[in-house]
């Protein structure tokens, strides 16, 4: 089976907090949002249309989705496709849902992730409408 990833055409933002932060009501309107939380901060992934105050902050990031549902049965995928990108020198930033994985690579990268993907047989989506 092909894997096929979808590029997001919004770009983000992540954002880093205390882990005792308050995020404002306006974060859990958006069409997505990531949140992660330990005892040492508070990690925000969110559009960066979206000004935040935040301790630090990292913008310019392009999403890839993997089209699933991938079954917790599917091994290797996020594995597979990090590789990859490693190999070509390109930093992620992976996010892991239910149902599938996003990883986000530098806007200035974009471009080198695609053909890189293309090169190891990945198909590569303008947006999810494609499918």
């Amino acid at each position: 089976m092909r894997m096929t990833l979808a590029i997001h055409p919004e770009q983000y933002t992540i954002h880093s907090f205390s882990p005792n932060a308050v995020l404002p009501n306006e974060v859990f309107a958006q069409d997505m949002y990531f949140i992660g939380k330990t005892q040492e901060g508070l990690s925000l992934v969110i559009s960066s249309e979206m000004q935040l105050d935040s301790l630090e902050q990292e913008p310019g990031w392009c999403c890839f989705e993997v089209l699933g549902p991938l079954g917790f049965s599917m091994t290797g995928i996020l594995s597979k496709v990090s590789g990859t990108l490693a190999d070509e020198q390109i930093s992620i930033f992976a996010i892991s849902t239910f149902d599938t994985d996003y990883i986000l690579v530098k806007n200035n990268r974009l471009k080198s992730a695609i053909a890189a993907l293309k090169k190891q047989g990945y198909h590569i989506i303008e947006s999810k409408d494609e499918v």
